[in-house]
């Protein structure tokens, strides 16, 4: 049987039609004249400069296909097992790795994994575990996420603008990753840790299509208390991550590099003190992509890569915070 998995390939899909935030205020004041909305307020808040919006018609098993195909092309080896993550979704039945599975022409089991902006962390989590334990050996990541259509473009006033405010900088993506069972070689999954504080769930919500407010239209916009979400990520404490890097026999210093999910630039500096994250070692993202949901650490993985920070033989430590809300670390040597 396998040691571990590993990293095989990473795909990635950002969309090349992007809203500027500038665009994104001159928006939400020409839809909303009698509201006194503040200029500039999103910018100043968050950092975020452009969000990427899929193409019209584009559904999330598309952005979703998109990232898996060219995963699969970097790594052409038969997958065994197909996982779609992520906080979107096609349709509530059935789950949306089919209508991937189908896209792809694949021929493999499928089921979907959904936390949230863990999602793909989750995933990760779940095809480790399989693989370890001997029932796949090659299993297809793929997440597709498509939160723009969540945006509330028309607010009553202030405070549901507030509410509102976290879905201006969310971007639609797509990103894939190929695990596959390796021997002890020195790569793969070191260790994962998760925990969750589900008491915070309150605090963003998108009820849409869920069975407390099935059809109602008010339920299609996000409703988050972006202030609160920060206090209660800040609240978990560096025990997760300190207890992953000590059970891998790690310090931060052995690490080349962090990637962690990322909701607001200013954001970044006291979540990553709060966890025991060196903020020098993260890889931003989020001021030129947004916040791009679960498919955040393998658009990072993927960039981080491109750019030549880390290779065959860097270790990695991938940080993920969701709305629920949880928190999940994994360590990786590529």
């Amino acid at each position: 049987m396998p040691r571990t998995s590993a990293i095989a390939a990473v795909g990635v899909h950002l969309p090349e039609r992007v809203r500027t935030t500038d665009e994104t205020e001159a928006r939400l004041r020409r839809e909303n004249p009698r509201a006194g909305l503040p200029v500039g307020l999103i910018r100043r808040m968050t950092g975020v400069e452009r969000v990427h919006e899929r193409e019209p018609g584009e559904q999330a098993s598309d952005l979703a296909a998109h990232a898996a195909r060219r995963a699969l092309a970097a790594s052409p080896e038969p997958v065994d097992l197909l996982v779609f993550a992520s906080a979107s979704q096609d349709l509530i039945e059935p789950a949306t790795s089919h209508i991937v599975a189908d896209s792809l022409g694949l021929d493999v089991p499928v089921f979907d994994v959904k936390n949230a902006c863990n999602s793909v962390l989750n995933a990760v989590q779940v095809a480790h575990g399989l693989i370890a334990s001997g029932q796949a050996r090659r299993v297809l990541v793929a997440s597709g996420e498509t939160p723009t259509s969540a945006v509330r473009w028309q607010v009553a006033d202030r405070h549901q603008f507030v509410r509102s405010f976290p879905g201006y900088t969310m971007s639609d993506a797509g990103a894939a990753l190929v695990l596959e069972a390796t021997e002890d070689d020195g790569r793969g999954v070191v260790d994962l840790a998760f925990s969750a504080a589900s008491h915070h769930w309150r605090i963003g919500t998108l009820p849409t299509g869920g069975s407390m407010r099935p059809r109602d239209l008010d339920a299609t916009y996000f409703d988050i208390d972006g202030r609160a979400l920060q206090r209660a990520f800040l609240a978990l404490g560096p025990d997760l991550v300190t207890g992953l890097l000590d059970r891998a026999g790690l310090t931060m210093e052995d690490l080349d590099l962090v990637l962690m999910h990322q909701v607001a630039q200013p954001h970044l500096a006291p979540i990553a003190e709060r966890l025991g994250v060196a903020e020098g070692r993260i890889h931003e993202t989020v001021v030129r992509h947004g916040n791009l949901a679960s498919a955040t650490l393998p658009v990072q993985l993927h960039q981080a890569q491109e750019a030549g920070l880390v290779g065959p033989g860097s270790t990695v430590l991938l940080v993920g915070l969701a709305g629920g809300i949880s928190l999940g670390a994994a360590v990786v040597v590529l």
